[in-house]
């Protein structure tokens, strides 16, 4: 992390401003697997608590928290726990990927982002958006820039007064090989200046 810091304070002055009002952010960790992918699949459009009571109540609903167990809960089940039909069929699609080894999760920390994203995008519900969170809270991959986020794309808009999504892409060259921790910043500023506070 200090050497990332590092590194984008000589990048581009926006981090020192960010660091000046709000301090340095925290990095972003979750565990690897199958759990965590459920989770980012109910994050998708909504609030990060919003998807974690679902998650918790799911939880509890299914102790056993298996691919097995989540293809066999019934879909009426899963909407008694506030899951929207939508991504019932995600959680299904991950679960029934898991169990028939299309997908082999354990794999996936030993290869290349672009490996991985080729890997997940192949699932139905799981696209970039998921996939570059997965990459960076899991598999700790430093050079991911989530431009499917709305806060990510909202500060970079407020800060640098950029406003298409070529524009940002051209722009984030500079943070290279760092976009993530870059956007650690970004996000660390919007939540702050929003008097929000998230647990990852």
């Amino acid at each position: 992390m200090k050497q990332a810091v590092a590194y984008l304070l000589d990048a581009d002055a926006i981090f020192e401003k960010i660091i000046q009002e709000y301090g340095i952010p925290v990095q972003p960790k979750r565990p690897q697997g199958f759990e965590t992918l459920v989770l980012l699949i109910l994050e998708q459009q909504v609030s990060i608590d919003s998807a974690k009571a679902t998650f918790l109540r799911l939880k509890q609903a299914i102790p056993e928290f298996y691919p097995e167990n989540l293809s066999l809960f019934p879909d009426e089940n899963f909407r008694t726990c506030g899951v929207s039909r939508q991504k019932v069929k995600y959680i299904k699609a991950l679960s029934d990927a898991v169990i028939s080894n299309e997908l082999d999760l354990a794999s996936l920390e030993f290869k290349h982002p672009d490996s991985v994203r080729q890997e997940l995008i192949k699932i139905k519900g799981i696209g970039n958006w998921t996939i570059d969170i997965y990459l960076m809270f899991c598999l700790n991959s430093p050079d991911i820039i989530p431009l499917g986020d709305i806060a990510v794309v909202n500060t970079m808009k407020e800060l640098l007064d950029i406003h298409t999504r070529e524009e940002m892409e051209e722009y984030a060259l500079k943070w290279k090989p760092y976009r993530s921790f870059a956007t650690y910043f970004l996000w660390h500023y919007y939540l702050q200046k929003r008097g929000r506070k998230i647990t990852y």
